[in-house]
Formats: structure tokens, C-alpha cells, sequence
């Protein structure tokens, strides 16, 4: 059996890691191609990056600001882009609040070492029932470890300035898959909303329980399920002649 491929981008300071526990909920019918956000150091040379490690005809996965330059790759390349799965990403970019706060760590990066993720910004990132969860705090710890202050460095000075997409997403004629938290402190659930209202085939799943920003670690299950199900709908996977998605309003 031809196993799917989904073309997988991270959020900032992720790396393949960050689907760890999605690949086995997906299970064996897919293939899951990481493209290494981490490496590039410019705009440019991330939607490079996304160009060139993603199939012609993509099923492009997209999580945080993965998710965001997925959208923005999609609206440059739509001949190029069979489904879009946007998890956790609003297309009006980022809310000021967040904005602020990432040109305060920029400072204070700038003159000292990093030292990881602060629990401050895991309870951010985690619903409450999960900050006790060693296995997902963990796991984000050492990805930002291991990625460093270089490296968010690089994703926060490039890319915190996010236009806002929203008047462009009826250009985007291929089913999309939204998927977010109402939980989730960084993006607002309503600007998810508003996005699903202007696709031409969007699917929206909102997840509500026990479920923050970081949904590929925190409801995997949920996430695959919603996968599967958005991507049986672009056509048995093989062709775009297959049932459409409908929008879904939670």
C-alpha cells in the first residue's frame, strides 16, 4: 500500500519531535516528511526551505508559525498545494500582546544566555493539565535546548512581523483543515472562525477540553482523528475529484 505523505512544518523552536506522538495516532497509511524549519536563519530562506523539502502536490501539515508560512506558501504556490492542515495559527498574524512579549525576550536574549523555556511560557503554551506532564514539558524543554538562542532567535526577529492573510484565503480553492483550541491563550479561537468562514472548503475543528497551543503534543488523538477525516474528504488522498469539505462551525 502507497503510504500518504504529509509535509510537516514546525512551530517555533520544534523540530520533527514535535509530532512525535501524531505519527503513531495517524498510523501506518501515512508518511510524515519533516521539512527542518530550524536550519533556515531568514524569511526567504524558510519559505525556501518549505519549497524544496515538500512534494509537488502537497499535503502540507502546518503547526504555529509552520502554520502561517504554510499559508503564506500555499497563497504563493497554490498549484503546488493539494490540502493544507493549519494547527494552531491565525491568519491575521500575531495579537500585539504576543508581539510585546516576544520583543521582550528578543532584549533580553540579546544580552544573555539562554537558559530554555521558562515555565512562565509553558503555562502559555500547555493547558493546566498538562504542565505536571513530564513527557510533554519535557520534550519542549529539550527541543528549545537543543535549537537554541540562535536559532529563536532567527524565527523571532523574521518572523514576527505576519501580515494579515485573511483577505486572500478565498484565493484558496483546495480543502483546508483548521484546527485549533478554544483553550489556547495565543490564538484567538474566533480569528479560526472567521478564517474557516472565508475558505472556499474549510473544515474547522475546535477542541475543547483539556487542550492549550500545543496540540500535536497535547491532543494527538484528536488531531489524527480530524486528519484522517479531512483528508479522505480532498479525494481518497490520490485526486481532488473526491467529496468536499464543507465548512464546520463549532
Amino acid at each position: 500500500m502507497n503510504k500518504i505523505r504529509l509535509d510537516c512544518i514546525p512551530g517555533t523552536l520544534c523540530d520533527e519531535r514535535l509530532w512525535s506522538r501524531l505519527a503513531p495516532a495517524l498510523g501506518d497509511a501515512f508518511h510524515l516528511q519533516h521539512v527542518p524549519l530550524h536550519q533556515a536563519r531568514t524569511r526567504a530562506q524558510m519559505q525556501s526551505m518549505i519549497a524544496s523539502h515538500s512534494a509537488s502536490q502537497a499535503h502540507l501539515v502546518g503547526f504555529s508559525l509552520g502554520a502561517y508560512l504554510a499559508l503564506e506558501h500555499a497563497l504563493a504556490h497554490p498549484q503546488h498545494v493539494k490540502s493544507l492542515t493549519l494547527i494552531a495559527n491565525s491568519a491575521q498574524g500575531l495579537p500585539p500582546a504576543e508581539i510585546s512579549a516576544r520583543q521582550r525576550i528578543v532584549a533580553m536574549l540579546e544580552r544573555n544566555a539562554y537558559a530554555g523555556i521558562t515555565r512562565q511560557r509553558l503555562r502559555e503554551l500547555l493547558h493546566p493539565a498538562h504542565l505536571q506532564d513530564a513527557a510533554i514539558t519535557g520534550l519542549i524543554q529539550q527541543m528549545g535546548l537543543d535549537l537554541g538562542k540562535e536559532v529563536l532567535l532567527a524565527q523571532f526577529l523574521t518572523t514576527i512581523d505576519r501580515p494579515d492573510l485573511m483577505a486572500r484565503l478565498p484565493e484558496l480553492d483546495f480543502p483546508v483543515l483548521i484546527v485549533g483550541a478554544e483553550d489556547d491563550k495565543l490564538v484567538n479561537p474566533d480569528d479560526l472562525r472567521a478564517m474557516a468562514a472565508r475558505l472556499p472548503q474549510a473544515t474547522l475543528h475546535l477542541l475543547k477540553d483539556n487542550t492549550g497551543h500545543m496540540i500535536p503534543l497535547e491532543a494527538p488523538d484528536a488531531l489524527a482523528q480530524a486528519m484522517r477525516a479531512h483528508l479522505e474528504a480532498s479525494g481518497n488522498f490520490n485526486d481532488n475529484d473526491g467529496h468536499r469539505a464543507m465548512p464546520q462551525l463549532l
